[in-house]
This record gives structure tokens, sequence and C-alpha cells, in this order.
């Protein structure tokens, strides 16, 4: 697996979000991280078989709060990528997630918004990550943003 190169190091923590089809919940972590962490996070996401498109509930779920997904697209895990990150965060995606020594790793279990039939099954996915991102931001040492 190949991947463009990490930017340069310039002291900020470096988080990947990994789940299967990069459609979903990686995605909104993402975002999340990027929004709350103000620029102060270096943020990634990819899946383990990514999916042509980002979930559509997931999109308007997003939309709903603010936070604009339409930028983003489904990208397949690489080793550069796990290798560049200073955290891990896995979301279903099994043993296919390379593991590095020196890195921190963390399972988020988490309910998989492909299988929802509304956007209210993805709010309550939703606001579960964004729990779980202020307290990974909060224990890199950053203050999430308003």
């Amino acid at each position: 697996m190949t991947d463009t190169p990490p930017p340069p190091d310039d002291g900020r923590p470096e988080v990947l979000y990994v789940c299967v089809h990069n459609a979903g919940r990686s995605q909104m972590a993402a975002l999340f991280t990027e929004h709350l962490g103000g620029g102060r996070v270096v943020v990634r996401s990819a899946g383990s078989e990514p999916a042509d498109r980002l979930n559509p509930l997931v999109v308007e779920a997003m939309a709903e709060i603010g936070l604009d997904m339409s930028a983003a697209f489904p990208k397949p895990l690489t080793d550069d990528a796990v290798r560049a990150s200073d955290v891990v965060i896995t979301m279903g995606c099994g043993d296919t997630c390379p593991f590095y020594p020196g890195t921190r790793y963390e399972d988020w279990p988490l309910t998989d918004p492909a299988g929802a039939t509304s956007v209210a099954e993805v709010r309550v996915v939703r606001e579960e990550i964004r729990t779980r991102v202020i307290d990974l931001l909060a224990s890199l040492g950053i203050t999430p943003a308003a």
C-alpha cells in the first residue's frame, strides 16, 4: 500500500479514522475533528473497502448541524496513512488495519449508518461520534473550538 507523503511534522497530532467503507462513521469523525480541533490536528480517514460515495443520510445529518461534507469522498486505507498517524481510531474494520508499535490505537464500537433507513438513526451515531471526538481531543490536550 502507498499513499502521498505525510505533511511536514509541525507538532500537531495526527489522527486517522478507519472504518470499512469510509462513507459514514470515519467521515463524520474526521469532519468533527477538523471542525472542533480548529486546525490543531492533522486528520485523515480511510476505509478497508472504500465505497463509491458517501452515505447520503450521513451527509444530510451533518448538514443539519452546519457541517458540509461536499468535499469528502471515500479513500482506501494505506500503510503510509497509518504510519504517519499518532492515533488510529478503528470503527468495525477488524484486523485489516496495520499495526505499528508506538502508535496509539482505539476501537470505537459504533453502529454502522450503512444500515440506517432514516436520518434520525444517523443522528444517534453522529452525536456519539461528536462526544468521542471531544474526549479524544481532550486526551490530546486540545480544547474543542466552539
